[in-house]
């Protein structure tokens, strides 16, 4: 997906850094993306969520917080309060470039600062919080013994995750005042709560209370297995599944017009993982499929593979073409079932004397109905008149550019 990199000044005028993620193809909405207490706009869970996002036709603007990351400040001199500053500066930014937000995403205490700022965003329709705290004092708990020091000393270094921040008793007096109830009681958005059962940071009762704060429309899906992190790939693509489906039926999402010589539109292909063979395959807008290749050839079987791909779209032209013609010919046809293997055999076993291999798409039709033998061997036929069965019959020419 193209990035970029870009500043904007947060809620004290020190410079953020931010990454917005840009679709490769017709821009149809934008989301804002917050992260977790501590974490950075480039963790996993982030990454992957604006890919997909992108991928979908939605731009997400994803940014440090002060202090944090490659952003500038203090972050001694930070508050939850402040975090929803620096998220009203962000909306405020996209708004300025014409690309207001209409999805607000929040990760861990990230998602409790996108309740609290999403009043104050008016074009966000939706909202996605994932392993977010009801009670934003909760990340307190992180602080272990240093809590007394904080309040004693008036700030104390903490440790979290592996490295060492500086929490003032300003941050904890005011994580610990803010009440989210009223807000996520009257956030006239929609909602979904995403989080992980086996969540130890942020207890998944916090979820329960966000859902049952919220009035209508909103939706809950669990994470299952998941860390808090979601640093596990396959826990951030499902996530990122969920939000980008959940996503459409909320925001306005028009299809592109298709471009000229592509009525069917364009199907973009990115690579999900670069150890492997694993393909995040876009057709569209709306369709979202993964391409991958069997586990025995260095892949990971979580898609069809290339070739499967083929094979099924010869097996549904095939099917469609069918029932086109049954249904204009009024025939007692109730379901067509087509199943398609392909090989590859050497090209004398159909041309004696030849020495190449050529590929075989072995083809099997089923006809469920009343049918007599003559409309069977006609639609039998017919199959044979499907388009792609006739492109791969011929010959095709596939032109490629450098971009």
């Amino acid at each position: 997906m193209p990035t970029e990199r870009l500043t904007f000044p947060g809620h004290s005028g020190d410079p953020l850094s931010a990454r917005l993620d840009l679709p490769d193809g017709p821009h149809l909405a934008t989301a804002l993306f917050a992260h977790c207490f501590t974490c950075s706009k480039d963790i996993p869970a982030a990454r992957r969520i604006s890919a997909r996002l992108a991928a979908m036709g939605i731009a997400v603007l994803r940014f440090d917080f002060t202090g944090l990351g490659h952003s500038q400040g203090e972050f001694a001199n930070t508050t939850f309060t402040s975090n929803v500053g620096d998220l009203r500066a962000a909306a405020a930014l996209l708004v300025d470039r014409g690309m207001a937000p209409t999805l607000l995403i929040g990760h861990s205490l990230g998602g409790a600062a996108i309740l609290r700022a999403a009043p104050d965003i008016p074009s966000a329709r939706a909202v996605v919080t994932l392993g977010a705290p009801f009670d934003p004092g909760h990340v307190t708990h992180n602080f272990g013994e240093a809590l007394d020091t904080i309040r004693r000393d008036g700030s104390a270094p903490v440790s979290l995750g592996g490295r060492s921040f500086t929490i003032t008793d300003s941050f904890l007096r005011d994580v610990e005042a803010a009440e989210l109830a009223p807000v996520i009681a009257h956030l006239k958005k929609a909602l979904l709560v995403l989080h992980a059962p086996r969540d130890a940071t942020v207890d998944i009762s916090n979820a329960s209370q966000i859902f049952t704060a919220a009035r209508h429309p909103k939706s809950f899906v669990t994470l299952d297995g998941a860390d808090h992190l979601i640093s596990v790939p396959r826990d951030a693509e499902y996530a990122a599944n969920v939000i980008a489906a959940w996503a459409g039926r909320y925001l306005d999402l028009t299809p592109p017009a298709p471009p000229i010589g592509a009525p069917e539109g364009v199907i973009r292909v990115s690579e999900a993982d670069p150890d492997g063979f694993l393909q995040d395959v876009q057709s569209g807008p709306h369709h979202h499929t993964l391409a991958d290749e069997p586990k025995a050839y260095g892949g990971t079987n979580r898609g069809m593979s290339p070739y499967g791909f083929v094979a099924a779209g010869l097996g549904a032209c095939t099917s469609m073409t069918i029932r086109m013609y049954a249904r204009r010919k009024g025939w007692p046809l109730k379901q067509v079932r087509v199943e398609v293997c392909h090989d590859k055999v050497h090209a004398q076993d159909a041309d004696p004397g030849a020495e190449a291999k050529i590929d075989v798409f072995r083809r099997r039709i089923m006809l469920d109905g009343p049918l007599d033998g003559a409309q069977r061997q006609r639609l039998l036929e017919i199959a044979d008149k499907c388009p792609v069965h006739r492109t791969l019959e011929t010959s095709a020419r596939v032109e490629t550019e450098l971009v």
